[in-house]
């Protein structure tokens, strides 16, 4: 007889990958299929949703070649957030889908500027609410349902039932989280409320597989479909992370930072806002600092060279704000903060882990000013991306932090999904509700 399995899928806009683990949390099966690059025209970033589908199909196939698809009994879908899309009341795409990065609704997400209060997730041209208020003005809105975001359209494609979302990917479309409900302040910005999908928490059971697949893909017609979330938020359960004070940083080319609290944290001034998960919340804020600054003066070969041979316990005293360019929006919010690498010294290597150190210290200023905001100053730190695999960098962030610094085992969006399954079926009865926390993920 087949263990029990939980699958993760992650929806992204290069591919998607899914991921089974068994009742301990082990991944035992992983997969990944391609999609065409979007199509891009300056602001506008737009995919065809039927990609997505597609991609998931063949990457569900390509895993039940060699994990039995009759054991899965759970799975949750997570996608890139603030990517969404116009369906009619059958489901079918009445738009291409707007992607995450699609900055063309500046006009709209000027209104929402000026009605939105300071704790919305929705402010800014890329927000799911801007391009629901654009989307609105296309002669397609009148024969459109529901607006869907990349996650919700795939769990509807599998068999949840059209126009359900999940907190997290509501949030930058308006939705209060602490309220639990769609404010009335959407009105002011004329939102059509009826395209507004209904909200569940993440980890809530939403149905089960449609028989279609149950068919095609040898799926149990018991396999649970479970709300799912956003792709960050994914990714930052695959590391274990769970706790108040438990914290994730990104070292990739920009530095992103995360962490658990107890209570939300919402600052527009610098662009800090919480997704709840279960009892706890997740704040966080992103650099414009991190490894983009190193490829501007090192290659991949430099940096490989050199990393061996750096000193962290021997600090350089330069105090550097690397930047790739003019501009920064946390720790510190000024779009016209200067870069500061000067003065060089002739060493590289001395520049080298200067450049680090100044990132380091970005990141410790990041998580005291969450902490200032009112989230937890971090116990310890999970850390992802690139330069999580430089020991010397760890070394040199530990001692500016003064908290452990670790490498996560798990990064991957669709196995922290794959624990959201598995989280529900373990806390659930079988009736459809949320689980009531995320400790011991």
């Amino acid at each position: 007889m087949s263990e029990d399995l939980f699958l993760g899928i992650d929806l992204g806009t290069s591919g998607c990958r899914v991921v089974a683990i068994n009742e301990s949390g082990a991944a035992v099966g992983r997969s990944h299929a391609s999609l065409p690059p979007p199509q891009r025209q300056g602001e506008i970033i737009e995919q065809d949703p039927k990609q997505w589908w597609q991609a998931v199909q063949q990457a569900l196939r390509s895993l039940f070649a060699s994990v039995p698809a009759s054991a899965v009994r759970a799975l949750a879908v997570d996608g890139t957030s603030g990517t969404v899309l116009l369906v009619d009341a059958k489901g079918n795409p009445l738009t291409p889908a707007l992607l995450y990065n699609d900055s063309r609704s500046r006009t709209e997400a000027q209104l929402i500027a000026e009605q939105a209060p300071p704790n919305s997730g929705a402010f800014g041209a890329t927000s799911s609410l801007a391009k629901l208020l654009h989307l609105q003005a296309r002669p397609e809105v009148r024969q459109a349902a529901y607006l869907l975001h990349q996650a919700d359209w795939i769990a509807f494609r599998l068999g949840a039932k059209l126009g359900l979302s999940d907190e997290n990917n509501c949030l930058k479309t308006g939705y209060d989280p602490r309220r639990r409900e769609w404010p009335a302040w959407l009105e002011q910005v004329r939102t059509r409320s009826e395209l507004l999908p209904s909200v569940v928490p993440p980890g809530t059971i939403i149905g089960t597989v449609h028989p279609a697949h149950v068919k095609a893909l040898g799926l149990s017609p018991k396999a649970a479909l479970v709300a799912g979330t956003t792709d960050s938020i994914a990714a930052f359960l695959a590391t274990g992370a769970g706790k108040p004070g438990d914290a994730v940083t990104s070292l990739g080319s920009t530095l992103a930072l995360k962490i658990a609290s107890e209570h939300p944290l919402f600052s527009a001034k610098y662009g800090v806002y919480s997704h709840r998960l279960g009892n706890l919340w997740l704040a966080g804020g992103a650099s414009n600092s991190g490894g983009a600054v190193l490829r501007q003066y090192f290659t991949q070969a430099q940096l490989d060279e050199m990393t061996p041979q750096l000193r962290p316990e021997q600090p350089t005293g330069l105090s550097y704000y690397p930047l790739p360019a003019q501009g920064e929006r946390f720790p510190i919010p000024d779009f016209q903060y200067p870069p500061r690498l000067t003065p060089r010294p002739p060493d590289d290597l001395i520049f080298f882990q200067a450049i680090l150190e100044g990132i380091a210290r970005i990141e410790a200023q990041g998580y005291r000013q969450l902490q200032a905001l009112g989230a937890p100053f971090p116990q310890q730190v999970r850390t992802t991306g690139g330069g999580a695999h430089n020991p010397a960098w760890t070394q040199i962030r530990e001692q500016m932090l003064k908290v452990p610094v670790t490498i996560a085992s798990e990064t991957e969006a669709a196995y922290g999904s794959a624990l959201l399954a598995q989280r529900a079926l373990t806390c659930s009865s079988g009736a459809t509700a949320p689980c009531p926390d995320l400790d011991n993920l």
